[in-house]
């Protein structure tokens, strides 16, 4: 005999067992982990900012905390991440600059030839906190929200900082950003589960990058938007 059940949350029944379109529907029952690999990219926003443009890959994971809980469309689970992305790429715009200095008891100020800063900058990030609700009972699709918290490293001080102008609180030896970056951000996103064990991920992020003053300066990327196609599996 085959039973009438939620369309949204079970696809079939078979000798007494209820077989789900996914596995986050299935949480209260069994709480899934999964693992994957991700590529994102995206630009930067503020007017400042809008000539940044970012790539990176890498490799993500999570773990179902909770059963479902909640009602309606907001019935779902709560799932802590993490994200690692060896290959991290900012391509930002070359400018001039001069480097300044002030001899002791001198109010004389001497600066360099400009030289150009800027470019490509290779780095790697860790994102080893996600917060994410997953909504359950949507079938095939699963749509959620998250924010997240993570730490970049690049190969040069990020993002370049300073001008040609004779001053040294620019351009000189306390003039620079850092390598450390923090990456605070906030975004949503959707699981496609071409088969219970196994989704094609989809995200779009919201990522503020700061030092939080590590360096002498912390020019940072105020906002940029970042979009991610992944893949993952389930167990």
């Amino acid at each position: 005999m085959i039973f009438a059940l939620p369309a949204a949350s079970v696809f079939a029944q078979s000798a007494g067992e209820v077989k789900y379109t996914n596995p986050l529907d299935a949480a209260s029952t069994h709480q899934p982990h999964s693992y994957g690999v991700i590529l994102q990219g995206g630009n930067g926003l503020t007017d400042d900012r809008n000539g940044f443009h970012f790539i990176m890959a890498g490799f993500q994971g999570g773990r179902v905390l909770t059963n479902n809980f909640g009602k309606g469309i907001f019935r779902g689970n709560f799932e802590y991440g993490v994200q690692v992305l060896p290959y991290w790429q900012s391509f930002t715009p070359k400018f001039q600059k001069v480097s300044c200095t002030q001899a002791t008891g001198s109010a004389v100020i001497t600066c360099s030839q400009p030289y150009t800063i800027g470019g490509t900058f290779t780095g790697a990030s860790v994102t080893p906190i996600i917060l994410r609700w997953n909504f359950a009972r949507h079938g095939k699709f699963v749509p959620w929200g998250q924010a997240a918290g993570g730490l970049l490293w690049t190969n040069h001080k990020y993002p370049a900082y300073g001008s040609t102008a004779v001053n040294l609180q620019t351009n000189g030896p306390n003039g620079e950003a850092s390598v450390w970056n923090f990456t605070p951000q906030g975004g949503i996103g959707l699981h496609y589960f071409v088969n219970p064990k196994h989704s094609v991920d989809f995200s779009a992020n919201g990522v503020h990058i700061s030092s939080a003053s590590l360096g002498d300066r912390n020019p940072g990327v105020n906002a940029s938007v970042q979009f991610s196609l992944g893949y993952s599996w389930w167990k």
